[in-house]
């Protein structure tokens, strides 16, 4: 029961810290204004551990790697830690990966929260400041499925297209980790 507990607080507290690096990530990416109560949130979040980060690993074109890196390193630590709670049970080689595969879920994760705040909010209020935000930091995951997915009689089907392909990456990424962690 320890392990569970523990398990969860990890997950809450690393999954807060690195998914807020990947929204910093995907907001410079999009070349999204940090001057906004999102904006500074993030600034608050990640600051502590992406500016030394930067010092280290500069950016890549429009690629801010020290959030990447930031959001893998959180993730490393919460198995690691996982792994000295299990009693150092396992191959402590297999940290990365599993970490990797702990990121790759998180990412799944987001996004599908991500695209479902998009569409409760396209039926809501799709004038509100949060929309458009949502709507630009979706847009390039959902454009290459509105390339190929024709409008259904004025309704646009790639979110619920783009939500299949997430949860079967989720599966996938699911069994994965089970196979290596436990």
């Amino acid at each position: 029961m320890l392990f569970q507990m523990v398990s969860l607080v990890l997950d809450v507290v690393a999954g807060l810290i690195a998914g807020t690096c990947l929204l910093r990530f995907l907001m410079q990416w999009q070349r999204i204004s940090f001057h906004q109560p999102l904006g500074q949130f993030v600034f608050a979040v990640t600051d502590w551990l992406l500016l030394p980060l930067r010092r280290v690993i500069p950016p890549w074109s429009a690629w801010d790697l020290s959030s990447l890196a930031g959001a893998f390193l959180i993730k490393l630590v919460q198995y690691a830690l996982l792994w000295l709670v299990a009693g150092g049970q396992g191959s402590v080689g297999l940290l990365p990966l599993v970490s990797l595969v702990g990121l790759a879920q998180l990412v799944v994760s987001a996004l599908s929260a991500l695209v479902l705040v998009l569409a409760v909010l396209s039926w809501v209020n799709p004038g509100s400041p949060m929309y458009s935000l949502a709507a630009r930091l979706s847009q390039p995951f959902l454009r290459p499925f509105q390339r190929l997915l024709p409008l259904v009689g004025g309704v646009d089907l790639s979110p619920i297209a783009l939500l299949l392909l997430l949860q079967m990456a989720g599966m996938v990424l699911a069994r994965l980790q089970m196979s290596w962690w436990y």
